[in-house]
């Protein structure tokens, strides 16, 4: 166990020492001008008492301050750790305060283990006379080697609201699993500590509120790694206790029959027990203890196709894309349900019901699909689908001109990420209407996505659900601010891809590739430029090659002119109004987005519903659905729709209908 018990009298008193160090340098170099010195003396002691912009230090008893120096220096700022943990401080007179958007850096060195947890604990609280919401704080790992290799990446899952008061400090702490965090510092244990490169890696600090004040810090402490036992719980999950222990060879054949039935989600074989055994029986010499020769066998039943994809013994024979109408086993259904609703293997309960044979039985998989949905694990279907069927990788790469839209940050990206999730796990707790995917009332947002949707009434980096007015002109996917911006160029607009992504992603009806040779836009004439988007496409769309495509897919694109390359709502581009109407190829007028809603609530909801079944179909079965199978999507939307359209009603659907369970 390593700990770095860092206080910041210890921290202030280095910054102190180089402003005397400072001030001494200045005594010397103008010993011979008594009249000079003082002036600069004056000069630099008016520097320091003045209150930095950034992170700083104060002690509260005497008000001095000093701004934190942190720069790329070969780990001269890391701090050195102890082998027991850290005495707390007698007294907190010393703090270092983190403002809003800033953050504080605790160099660590190179001895930040590669396994196990890392704790980090600080003492903090709110600003003296503090006045609205509390601010909150995130955990970052960074490492600075050279001038042009560093990193810096978010590390904490959630924010912690720092909500003590400035004279009752709280401790506040994360546990971070070492083994997620990566990029690590790549010459760590390799180079030497003061040499170039640096091999210290660090944690940062960061007061990461919108409209939170300043955050006092008085101690951070830091220990790696952690474990709440030992033998940690996942050692104790493999290495199971036996009476055979002391038998190696009997002990060896216990635990190779629980990990392989857990790992390949089916009870393994004689004789695939026996071959993993005698791979064990080779490795043990050549190992000094038995569970490293354990350990080596295990990674084999890792690397086995069997443990790496979805094999279901018997399936389906012949031509590609027909699929047979044999149904599942108990134990391949409940890795089906499991696969689809957590994304993970199914748990013991899972396995337990199927090994009795009785999953498949209606009484008890629909309590299961419930059970299953309303474990926290369910948030992983919720990011994982929404991901797939959204197509949210192009928000993740989206570049955005930070000239014309300067409030486009990294804080507001990563809410715009967060929004549709969200947004689609709070439908499903809740077993709303799929039709509110097409507009609702309320949305999920915190105070920087909020703020972005002219709200004012949110506070702190959690989401939360936000109900909205006529005045933010939101509601459903259609108008979220992420899915707007990546079907954006990234200065504009872009109906095309707003148009082709509404039919492939809503409602699975993707239009015709483009025919070879499509020309394109000539903005080099003078006439062209001069015309607006709207009137660019159209006259596009009147080349007889371009008409087939663009009759389908502009006038669905058109619709959403109103909002910019950000999602922002506006009424005039470049000084003219926005034209945000246009018609469907039979003859349906579009008036902008509220128009589209209103067409596909009247006119196509059977429509909609059938590609939210096809889609999670498609994401349960982890195959693309061939043309038999449609006739089963078809009855799974009827079902819904006339049980509400809940969601969580066509999750329980899917898993209760014959195509979900056959192989």
């Amino acid at each position: 166990l390593i700990s770095w018990g860092v206080s910041m009298e210890a921290a202030a008193g280095r910054e102190w020492a180089r402003q005397d160090k400072q001030l001494e340098g200045t005594r010397e170099k103008h010993k011979d001008e008594p009249e000079e010195m003082e002036a600069e003396l004056e000069r630099q002691r008016a520097q320091f008492a003045n209150r930095p912009g950034g992170v700083h230090y104060e002690d509260l008893l005497t008000g001095r301050l000093a701004g934190q120096t942190w720069h790329y220096d070969s780990a001269k700022f890391a701090w050195e750790p102890t082998m027991s943990r850290p005495e707390l401080p007698k007294s907190f007179d010393e703090v270092a305060i983190v403002p809003v958007g800033q953050g504080m850096i605790v160099e660590l060195g190179d001895q930040i283990p590669e396994r196990g947890t890392l704790r980090v604990r600080v003492r903090a609280s709110r600003a003296p006379m503090a006045e609205g919401p509390a601010p909150s704080m995130h955990l970052e790992f960074g490492w600075q080697a050279s001038n042009d290799s560093r990193a810096s990446v978010r590390v904490s899952q959630q924010d912690i609201v720092v909500d003590a008061e400035a004279g009752s400090p709280q401790f506040y702490e994360w546990r971070i699993p070492l083994s997620q965090i990566y990029p690590r510092n790549w010459v760590r244990k390799t180079s030497e500590m003061g040499d170039l490169p640096s091999p210290s890696e660090y944690v940062k600090l960061v007061n990461a509120s919108i409209s939170g004040g300043d955050i006092h810090v008085g101690y951070v402490e830091v220990t790696a790694p952690v474990y709440e036992s030992w033998p940690p719980d996942s050692h104790s999950r493999v290495f199971i206790a036996s009476a055979e222990e002391a038998n190696e060879s009997v002990y060896a054949q216990e635990v190779l029959e629980r990990f392989m039935s857990r790992a390949w989600r089916r009870e393994a074989t004689a004789a695939e027990i026996n071959q993993k055994l005698e791979l064990f029986a080779r490795l043990r010499p050549q190992c000094d203890s038995f569970q490293e020769a354990m350990v080596e066998t295990l990674a084999a039943v890792l690397s086995s196709p069997k443990f790496l994809y979805l094999v279901e013994v018997g399936g389906p024979e012949g031509e590609e894309g027909i699929t047979s109408d044999a149904q599942l086993t108990d134990l391949e259904l409940a890795t089906r349900l499991s696969m689809f609703l957590w994304c993970s293997a199914p748990d013991d309960e899972l396995r337990s019901l199927a090994k009795s044979g009785r999953l498949n039985d209606p009484e008890v998989l629909m309590p299961q699909v419930e059970r299953m949905l309303a474990d926290p694990k369910s948030r992983r279907f919720s990011e994982q689908f929404v991901r797939q069927w959204l197509n949210l990788e192009l928000l993740e790469f989206l570049k955005v001109d930070r000239k014309t839209y300067p409030g486009f940050d990294e804080t507001l990206k990563e809410a715009m990420q967060e929004e549709p999730v969200a947004f689609f796990h709070e439908i499903l707790q809740n077993d709303h209407s799929v039709l509110e995917f097409i507009h609702a009332e309320f949305t999920m947002a915190n105070e920087r996505l909020a703020e972005h949707y002219g709200s004012e009434s949110v506070s702190g980096n959690h989401f939360r659900r936000v109900e909205l007015g006529e005045e933010q002109r939101r509601g459903g996917l259609l108008t979220q601010s992420g899915l707007l911006a990546m079907n954006s160029d990234g200065k504009d607009s872009h109906p095309l891809k707003r148009g082709v992504w509404l039919l492939e992603r809503l409602l699975n009806d993707p239009p015709p590739p483009p025919p070879p040779a499509v020309p394109e836009i000539d903005l080099s004439d003078p006439e062209i430029a001069k015309l607006t988007l709207k009137q660019r496409i159209e006259n596009h769309r009147d080349a007889p090659a371009c008409m087939s495509c663009h009759i389908k897919i502009d006038p669905w694109g058109i619709a959403f002119e109103n909002f910019d390359a950000v999602g922002s709502y506006r009424t005039q581009v470049q000084g003219e109004p926005v034209d945000a109407v246009s018609v469907l190829f039979n003859n349906q007028t579009l008036d902008g987005v509220d128009g589209l809603k209103r067409f596909l609530l009247i006119n196509r909801q059977d429509q909609f519903l059938g590609a939210m079944a096809y889609k999670l179909m498609t994401f349960a079965l982890g195959r693309p659905l061939a043309f038999g199978d449609r006739s089963a999507i078809d009855e799974i939307t009827a079902k819904t729709r006339r049980q509400g359209d809940g969601l969580a009603t066509l999750v329980k659907s899917i898993a209760a209908s014959a195509l979900f369970q056959s192989k």
